[in-house]
């Protein structure tokens, strides 16, 4: 594992950050990628919670299954 000679970028993405927070940006909309993992999280959080919903409304009718009377 040698020395990468790589330029640092941190400067430049600290600018970044600091301006999107002067902005009122939440932290986790900041990134580039935060779309792509904040929206499969977002279904599956309200799916799960429609879900659980729906399943208790049938629950307190007196259905045990998910669809039909059985």
């Amino acid at each position: 594992m040698g020395m990468v000679n790589a330029p640092n970028t941190v400067p430049q993405k600290q600018r970044f950050y600091q301006q999107q927070f002067a902005q009122h940006v939440r932290l986790w909309k900041i990134g580039p990628r935060s779309n792509a993992l904040i929206i499969p999280y977002q279904i599956l959080l309200w799916g799960t919670f429609g879900s659980t919903l729906y399943m208790m409304g049938r629950k307190v009718l007196g259905y045990n299954s998910w669809f039909g009377k059985a």
